[in-house]
């Protein structure tokens, strides 16, 4: 956890209550940048930021915990009932575009690119304690252990990436090493070369000369028949599929009358887009920022995404529809 400026225990120059952050590791790096060029504009307030991974970070926001919540999926029809049972109303904001990026060791010589096919087949429930060794994905790999990295079950992450490529969210075999922080993941397929595993854009572009990036095919011919890396290009232009996803923050809507939380995340708004380049995400359309900021300034609570939503509606469209306040339905 990052603290700026004073702890919960410490006491603070001003009489304001600290911006506690948490969360999503993915959007984690958006949320720090921010903050530290909000500081060097009101450096007498206090910011708290942390990652327990977006579901966890969920947990804590529904109970009334913090003050924003990172996430790199949207809030579940389950979370939003919480939050509703704890009296919390929450503001639904995105902020930039993530790829996730499947990667290995750099030595790795043998893999360039991937099918959604062969990733779920690696990745799905029954691939555990079977799909074992590289040439079980393809004959011409080695005959050679695969030792996988991945996000921990708390994470936005996991949900996307268990949806888009198996099929079904949190549908993951569990015999991989797991993390919600997505430094740990870096750390360990940078220094073992027969890994594969799968985390954010930004995490990849900081470590790419001890990271190699494998490009996907989607296996849609309507996509073109050429296998796409997770380019800034491909990714802001939504050709790197299934992978890319938007990211947000949920603020607590009863803190927004404090002047210096409304200031904090008009700030996100106005800025994300310069600064989501710096830590290496994709920032979102122009378009969508002015909606989102519309969306806060009229204090727009609830979500915009429905258990089945289709993930091929544009954000400007989402941002315009009725939002969804309570859960009918539990989530698969």
């Amino acid at each position: 956890m990052i603290w700026f400026l004073c702890t919960f225990l410490s006491a603070c120059s001003n009489s304001s209550q600290p911006i506690l952050i948490d969360g999503s590791s993915t959007v984690y790096p958006v949320s720090e940048a921010v903050a530290e060029e909000f500081l060097k504009h009101y450096p007498d307030v206090s910011i708290a930021i942390g990652e327990s991974g977006t579901g966890g970070g969920f947990d804590k926001f529904c109970r009334g915990e913090t003050t924003i919540n990172d996430a790199s999926r949207p809030i579940t029809s389950t979370e939003r009932k919480q939050c509703q049972q704890n009296g919390v109303e929450f503001i639904e904001l995105p902020v930039a575009l993530d790829g996730i990026v499947i990667v290995v060791h750099p030595s790795n010589h043998w893999v360039n690119h991937l099918t959604v096919s062969e990733l779920k087949k690696i990745w799905e429930p029954k691939a555990q304690g079977k799909i074992l060794r590289w040439n079980q994905i393809r004959p011409q790999f080695p005959n050679q252990e695969i030792h996988l990295y991945g996000a921990g079950i708390s994470s936005g992450t996991y949900d996307y990436f268990t949806e888009a490529i198996v099929g079904r969210k949190q549908a993951s075999r569990g015999d991989y090493t797991a993390s919600e922080d997505d430094n740990v993941l870096v750390e360990g397929i940078s220094t073992d070369p027969m890994a594969l595993g799968y985390f954010g854009l930004a995490y990849y572009t900081e470590n790419k000369d001890k990271l190699k990036a494998i490009a996907i095919d989607d296996e849609k011919p309507e996509n073109g028949t050429q296998p796409v890396v997770p380019s800034y290009q491909n990714i802001a232009s939504g050709y790197y599929q299934p992978l890319t996803r938007p990211e947000f923050i949920y603020v607590r809507n009863d803190r927004t009358q404090q002047p210096t939380i409304a200031n904090f995340v008009r700030f996100y708004l106005q800025h994300a887009s310069q600064l989501v380049r710096e830590v290496g995400y994709v920032p979102l359309p122009d378009q969508v920022y002015t909606l989102a900021l519309k969306r806060f300034e009229q204090r727009q609570t609830g979500s915009v995404f429905t258990r089945n939503h289709r993930k091929d509606v544009p954000l400007e469209k989402l941002l315009t529809t009725p939002t969804i306040h309570e859960a009918h339905t539990k989530d698969n």
